[in-house]
């Protein structure tokens, strides 16, 4: 590349703003020559998601050293998706420059996406991975999806996420110091893939204001740490920002309380010192049944309440002012946008006047932008009160602020956590009544890190490990018995401590109420999640054990009026076991730690709200089934995807534009079909638009497509995604045939009925809306088929054998089989042509260690989910036209 983009005029054009200098120092010193700091050790309110811009810079001036993609990790209590605003400003105002300006023309379009909210799983991230593209995500979404476990993620998909995940990244994990285990995690990832030699890089970066690290992390430079006696007044150049930052007046009182009892009473009474103030007043407590006593005890109107046990819809409603459903209390915590902002950052709804408060928990302390007038709160590690300093005064523009702490007088000394809490308070008192970023920073580092929060066991990782979990054939619903040595992915993402307890998570669906009894056999729940998996905003998530407010405790108020009641438990291998409430709550607390409950809508459980409430009764005015309020607008108008009754006076309009991505669902399967009276109200069909589905798009469609149609389609798109990848030798002829061949067992009669093809001569590869797809062969496997026909191509034969190996194995496992193996009832072939098929079906596992071994678990994966992305897109929106057969060199 001749010219390069000016880095400063870049970052004005993606930010508005002049680069404070160690975002300056980040890109000349390290992103610019394609390296990264494990650890950027940077205060909060310094714009620490300016890296996502920095990232993108250095790949529009560097594209052959920097990866395509950057995956942005928040810690798990995060409520808003802060980091996805401000990369959607920066896709706008790319989209806003002139053609000719380099960045527009060297970076196009990037994709965005998100794992819950607008942008959750809408496929940008991965239908081109040529493309750059940013991928938000929590730690537990991406930390499963990185080990080939996503949580909510059908098996088909789990090595594309793995493979787009863990090559070709930089991932950045911010406030990592929350996630200790995870971060070591990523880090043994990184250095597996290293030893390993793959081809496309992973690489890890930590940002927080309160590092662990042992190593001498990424700083602030000399000049933005030393800060003048005399700050200047007004602020002219960018350093001015950040020592106003650093020097933000926040005025510290420490309030002794000798009854913890006492505790709500006691905040809310200096809480309400503010009622006059017309100010924004921030409320922390650690616990839920804190907040809960603090927000009946202050004024009703004018207080909201944050925390982590929020439905998800309800939560990405609350925090977001551009919506109609936004919280205009919540709203004046937040940072209005400029005058001349743009018009998708633009409020819908006015802030509330006078004297507000908002009272959280942890799930305030992150990955929010908060910043309020004064902040009152209970005493936590000194990890944790960073965090929560850091939402007061953000921006050091509110003149004087106040902070007051209430603390115990007593610790328990066999109690780590509380040991660290008093560590804590030896650190606060020190502080001299300041509690301005500087002051914090200014405290001995080892005194410091005593004072967080006690890290927890941290599971030491494997090569053996990391060898069962890429075995994604292995799970269900292949396989119904869980794999020995393959154990559940959560306690390697955060550890297992006394202090930090179990979760468990809820949601509601109709399908719990419907498929009963029989109907358990015919419409299997495991496959049922993987065609129309559960998404973040369907979920809540709460403490299994507290006392009277916890999951347990609330699934006991349930059973109470319900006990026969049916649920669903879904663990995290994606197993799903079929019972009632009543039987659940026999089980014990333990029977649904680190689950997902699955309740009908008939019991009721939720409060107006979107908390977990077992006294709530079913209530019309509540939507407790959400599953179809997944939109693609902020508008919420577009459904992405919906669930239709055959009855449905609307059908044909709700559908239109849609694809079936099962078999409809017989709800009275033994009814008479010639009786009299119409069925009605008897078949469930599930229906996705094209871009959403999170099937395999393989047997139904909107229209019938051409099988060579759709060969020379996926055929293109792989040769315009490895143009831009440079993949090295061999490999981009290698994934040309896979393309050319992947599809060949579609060719048999078998396949072609089993869609609906009136025609079975006429080779189809996508069904259309008037066929009827039928289960003539239900466990017929076409990428099966086609094993078996490649072997007679004279292009595969002029192959060498290692190669052979690679376009086998692309084309057996292009559909999510052959890692490492077919299940056995899948191992058939009405038209074998004289092969033998138990020597094909027993190659494909040799095959796939022997590759696996040479590319590498995230290696393998990557190359593999090449060909599923050109696929993917080439049946989501199928080219209208389509050049003549590409040529292939053998």
């Amino acid at each position: 590349m001749d010219e390069l983009i000016q880095f400063r005029d870049a970052f004005k054009s993606l930010t508005s703003d002049q680069p404070f200098p160690w975002q300056e120092n980040l890109y000349t010193e390290w992103f610019s020559k394609g390296n990264f700091p494990l650890s950027c050790n940077l205060p909060t309110g310094l714009g620490k998601t300016s890296v996502v811009a920095i990232w993108l810079i250095a790949l529009a001036n560097h594209p052959e050293k920097m990866p395509r993609r950057l995956v942005y990790v928040v810690n798990r209590r995060t409520v808003v998706d802060q980091t996805t605003e401000e990369v959607l400003k920066y896709r706008q105002r790319i989209a806003d420059l002139n053609e000719s300006d380099l960045l527009k023309r060297n970076l196009g379009v990037i994709a965005i996406s998100t794992l819950r909210g607008q942008f959750a799983d809408n496929r940008e991230w991965s239908a081109d991975p040529s493309r750059p593209a940013v991928i938000v995500g929590t730690v537990d979404m991406i930390g499963s999806r990185l080990l080939f476990s996503g949580y909510g993620v059908g098996f088909k998909t789990k090595p594309l996420h793995a493979g787009f995940l863990g090559q070709d990244v930089l991932l950045v994990h911010d406030e990592a110091h929350l996630e200790p285990a995870f971060q070591k995690l990523l880090v043994a990832i990184q250095e597996e893939q290293d030893r390993c030699n793959e081809f496309h890089k992973f690489r890890v970066m930590e940002l927080s204001a309160t590092s662990r690290g042992q190593e001498p992390p990424f700083e602030l430079t000399k000049l933005e740490k030393d800060i003048p006696a005399i700050l200047p007044e007004p602020p002219t150049e960018p350093v001015h920002l950040v020592w106003r930052r650093q020097k933000a007046k926040k005025a510290l009182s420490l309030h002794p309380l000798t009854d913890e009892k006492q505790l709500a009473d006691e905040i809310v009474k200096r809480a309400l010192k503010y009622k006059d103030s017309k100010q924004a007043v921030l409320i922390f407590v650690r616990k839920v049944e804190d907040a809960d006593k603090i927000v009946k005890k202050l004024p009703k109107g004018c207080t909201q309440q944050l925390t982590g046990t929020l439905r998800g819809l309800e939560r990405n409603r609350m925090a977001d002012p551009r919506n109609k459903y936004g919280c205009p209390i919540f709203a004046r915590f937040l940072k209005p946008p400029k005058p001349d902002a743009d018009a998708n950052e633009q409020w819908k709804l006015e802030p509330k006047p006078g004297t507000v408060y908002l009272v959280c928990t942890s799930a305030g302390e992150v990955g929010v932008n908060l910043s309020a007038n004064h902040l009152v709160c209970d005493l936590s590690t000194f990890d944790s009160m960073a965090q929560r300093f850091g939402r007061v005064n953000r921006f050091g523009d509110y003149g004087d602020t106040e902070i007051q702490v209430v603390h115990p007088v007593k610790f328990e000394k066999e109690d780590a956590l509380d040991d660290r809490r008093k560590k804590t308070l030896d650190l606060l008192e020190q502080l001299n009544k300041d509690a301005s970023p500087a002051a914090l920073t200014d405290r001995d580092a080892d005194a410091r890190l005593a004072a967080f929060a006690p890290e927890p066991t941290i599971l030491p990782v494997t090569d053996i490990l990391f060898d069962a979990w890429a075995l994604t054939t292995i799970s269900p619903p292949l396989v119904r018995a869980p794999l020995p040595g393959r154990p559940p992915v959560e306690p390697y993402l955060h550890g297992i401590s006394d202090w930090q307890p179990p979760d468990t998570r809820v949601s509601w669906r109709e399908e719990v109420g419907v498929i009963t009894g029989d109907l358990l056999q015919r419409y299997k729940p495991e496959a049922l999640l993987d065609d129309y998996p559960l998404k973040p905003h369907e979920l809540l998530r709460d403490s299994t054990d507290r006392k009277s407010s916890g999951v347990f405790a609330q699934l006991e108020k349930l059973s109470a009026n319900y006990p026969d009641a049916p649920l669903w438990v879904l663990d995290t291998r994606g197993q799903v076991r079929p019972t009632t409430l009543k039987d659940v709550i026999s089980g014990g607390k333990e029977a649904i730690h680190e689950v997902t409950v699955i309740l009908p809508p008939s019991v009721g459980g939720l409060s107006s709200t979107g908390t977990l409430d077992g006294w709530a009764k079913p209530d019309e005015t509540i939507k407790y089934d959400v599953a179809d309020m997944w939109f693609s607008d902020k508008k919420e108008t577009v459904k992405r995807r919906i669930r239709v009754w055959d009855n449905d006076p609307q059908f044909d309009e709700k559908t239109r534009g849609m694809r079936l991505v099962r078999a409809p669902l017989d709800t009275r399967p033994d009814a008479d079909e010639n009786e009299s009276e119409p069925a009605g109200h008897r078949y469930w069909h599930w229906y996705t638009k094209p871009h959403s589905a999170d099937d395999d798009l393989s047997k139904t469609f909107t229209m019938p497509i051409k099988w060579q149609h759709h060969t020379d389609d996926v055929t293109q798109r792989t040769q315009q995604i490895i143009k831009t990848l440079n993949l090295p030798g061999e490999l981009p002829n290698v994934m040309l045939l896979a393309a050319k061949f992947h599809d060949f067992g579609k060719r048999r009669d078998v396949w072609q009925r089993s869609i609906g093809n009136p025609n079975p001569a006429d080779w189809h590869a996508k069904s259309g809306k008037p066929w009827k797809p039928c289960d003539i062969c239900p466990d017929y496997r076409h990428e099966f088929g086609s094993l078996l026909d490649v072997e007679d191509e004279p292009e595969f034969k002029n192959l060498s054998e290692d190669m052979k190996d690679l376009v086998l194995h692309l084309i057996a496992a292009h559909h999510g089989r052959g890692r490492p193996h077919f299940p056995l009832d899948e191992v058939l072939e009405p038209e074998p042509k004289g092969k033998d098929i138990t020597k094909i079906a027993s190659n494909v596992p040799q095959r796939f260690a022997r590759l696996q071994r040479k590319y590498g678990r995230w290696g393998l994966a990557y190359l593999e989910s090449l060909l599923r992305a050109a696929d993917y897109a080439a049946s989501a929106d199928p080219s209208e036209a389509i050049p003549k057969q590409l040529e292939v060199q053998s």
